[in-house]
């Protein structure tokens, strides 16, 4: 069995915060995923994000996905920039 967390961030503070504590001598991955020092697997997520891709624009939600898709640590402000211009 596989375990796995997500830490819900409000900010991009949050997000930049979480993820270089957590990420400390760990691993990090795509889409916001990292594997910390002890190999517990995270993902922090911003709270912005799942607002972006379950809207009914599917052209936005297609350009969020893939601005993220290209990111390790997720950043709200390029998510934001993509969703706008769809």
């Amino acid at each position: 069995m596989a375990t796995s967390f997500v830490v819900n961030c409000e900010t991009q503070k949050e997000v930049d915060d979480m993820w270089d504590k957590l990420s400390a001598g760990g691993k990090t991955l795509q889409c916001g995923w990292l594997t910390d020092k002890y190999g517990l697997s995270w993902q922090i997520v911003p709270t912005a994000l799942p607002k972006l891709v379950l809207g009914q624009d599917q052209a936005k939600v297609n350009k969020v996905m893939q601005a993220m898709l290209g990111m390790t640590k997720i950043d709200i402000a390029t998510l934001h920039h993509a969703y706008e211009q769809a």
